[in-house]
């Protein structure tokens, strides 16, 4: 065998095959989140009660995870089939600033959701009969 010309394996192409339908899908995903975070700050705009900004809220964190969950896949279809396999193939093509782009989306995605977790999902108060 010769030094490189190493291919991906049958598993490695097809979860390959499934991130590049994932990321095909990442532009989309990320107008619906910018649309769904609107949503969510028109709704403070208007003093909207809590029920409707938690639902908000909701839709907001599920937007962002699609669209984060696309951006890696994005960041995987670009390392390539190979990468799956082969630790070094990856680390090397890491380095690329083309994937440095799409990993920076993918982490600003992930970072925007967690701080969303953690300041951004009103609370319902439970009902006394839920209780």
């Amino acid at each position: 065998m010769v030094l490189g010309a190493r291919k991906a394996g049958a598993e490695a192409r097809a979860r390959h095959a499934e991130d590049v339908e994932k990321a095909r899908r990442l532009p989309d995903l990320l107008d619906a989140a910018q649309r769904a975070g609107q949503e969510l700050a028109e709704a403070h705009r208007t003093d909207a009660d809590v029920v409707e900004l938690h639902r908000l809220g909701v839709a907001y964190d599920a937007a962002l995870t699609d669209a984060m969950r696309a951006a890696y896949a994005r960041e995987r279809e670009l390392v390539g089939a190979r990468g799956y396999d082969d630790r070094i193939h990856r680390r090397r093509r890491m380095a690329r600033p083309e994937i440095k782009a799409a990993t920076e989306l993918a982490e600003r995605l992930l970072t925007m959701r967690e701080r969303h977790r953690l300041h951004g999902i009103e609370r319902v108060p439970r009902s006394p009969a839920a209780a």
